[in-house]
This record gives C-alpha cells, sequence and structure tokens, in this order.
C-alpha cells in the first residue's frame, strides 16, 4: 500500500483506450466498500462514459475541471444530505479509495472539487452537475474523479518530498523523527 501511495500522482492526460468493463466494476464496487461514520454509507456514485455528458461535466467550474472532457470515463461522487451530517468526510473517503483504486488498477485519475467551488455567477459548481445529472435536491456532489488509461507519466513521490516537519510526537510542536 504504501508504495501505491507513493507512486499516485494526479493524472489529467489519458489516451483513447477503453477501460474494460471489469475494472469499472471493480472500481464501483471499491467506493462502496468504502467506510462511513456509522456505517450510514450517505454516498452515491454517477459512473459517466458518454462523451457529451463529460463534456458538460468538464465545464462545472472555470478552472480545474477541464481533463474531465478527455477522461475514458469519471464517477460522480454524490451523498444523501438527509441521511449524515458527515457526509462530506464519508464522500472525500469514497473519492480517495476510487483514486488509490484507479492507481491499482494501471489506470490514471485526478480528483475534481466540486463541493464549495463556483460554476458562474449565478450558480455552483455542485448546482451545475446536478443539473447535467439530474440529481435529486437533498442531494450534494463532492466530486467528479476522471480516469483512464494514461497518457502521460509523472515521477512517483521520493523520500525527500516528504514533509517530515508536519509530524509531531504527543503535541504540536514536539517533532516526531522517522
Amino acid at each position: 500500500m504504501f508504495e501505491l501511495l507513493r507512486k499516485r500522482r494526479s493524472i489529467r492526460k489519458y489516451s483513447d483506450r477503453p477501460v474494460e468493463k471489469d475494472k469499472i466494476d471493480t472500481l464501483l464496487k471499491s467506493a462502496l466498500l468504502a467506510p462511513s461514520s456509522k456505517g450510514i454509507r450517505p454516498w452515491q456514485f454517477i459512473l459517466v462514459d458518454d462523451r457529451e455528458t463529460l463534456q458538460k461535466l468538464s465545464r462545472a467550474k472555470p478552472h480545474g475541471a477541464s481533463f474531465v472532457a478527455n477522461a475514458t470515463a469519471a464517477i460522480v461522487v454524490i451523498a444523501d444530505t438527509e441521511k449524515s451530517d458527515v457526509w462530506v468526510e464519508d464522500t472525500s473517503i469514497a473519492s480517495v479509495i476510487l483514486l488509490m483504486m484507479i492507481e491499482d488498477l494501471d489506470l490514471g485519475g485526478c480528483w475534481c472539487q466540486i463541493r464549495e467551488r463556483t460554476y458562474d455567477a449565478n450558480a455552483t459548481a455542485g448546482e451545475y452537475v446536478k443539473w447535467a445529472l439530474d440529481i435529486p435536491e437533498n442531494f450534494e456532489v463532492e466530486s467528479i474523479i476522471g480516469f483512464g488509461y494514461p497518457a502521460e507519466t509523472k515521477p512517483g513521490y521520493e523520500e525527500n518530498d516528504l514533509k517530515y516537519e508536519t509530524l509531531h510526537l504527543n503535541r504540536f510542536g514536539t517533532r516526531y523523527e522517522v
């Protein structure tokens, strides 16, 4: 798992190679296994593989969503806000699980933050995505995870990339030595 974490990078360029159904199935099953507070599982997942819809999603916010247009597919992570008051945390965990499984399956992927982001002067990114995907009012959108076979390579993180100064022992300010 440590090696998987070390080599995982945000991939925003994808080849035309289709992702096999069994890999997509594994991704979606993995998302369903994500932990949630009290086992409530307020999250739901929308797989998008339609080119026109991916184009729409790529316009969800002015910056940071354009890569979705060229992804093979995307998974939109949403939550029923009436089920849990910690849906943000639960959907964030599920999003990370998806990113790690994408890496494990030798795919590339990237998180697109939607919650608390702006679409334009009149709407939030979440409102736009809800409109684009017919998502009911009681749901909120946390993220869009675009993925596919990578058309770019990035080096994994090295030991000297780790921010050891952010590790503390027993209290803030007492540095933990690795």
